[in-house]
């Protein structure tokens, strides 16, 4: 999955919240398999919480307390979706065997 001497974006944060890489050749390894399968764990998340924020935003009794845990969640969300994208969007350059 990854291409020799490039970095995956990973994720997850590590410590202070910066951000992890995975240095490997081998997109099969345990660490690349993780890392789809919590991708796909983030996604499928956002998916659901989109979901929920269409059914509250339509209910007019939906309180300002769960719009605001709602948008927290969602803000979650997009945060880890954004890093998933930053990170396939890498691997789809660092395949491109005419980029830089």
């Amino acid at each position: 999955m990854t291409a020799p001497n490039r970095l995956r974006l990973l994720p997850w944060l590590g410590p202070e919240g910066k951000p992890c890489y995975l240095s490997t050749d081998d997109g099969e390894g345990y660490m690349s398999r993780l890392a789809d399968n919590i991708e796909a764990m983030q996604l499928g998340t956002a998916a659901e919480l989109l979901e929920r924020a269409s059914d509250k935003l339509d209910d007019q009794d939906t309180g300002s307390e769960d719009m605001r845990r709602l948008a927290k969640d969602l803000t979650g969300a997009l945060s880890d979706v954004l890093r998933v994208a930053t990170s396939r969007g890498e691997l789809l350059a660092a395949s491109d065997p005419h980029s830089p």
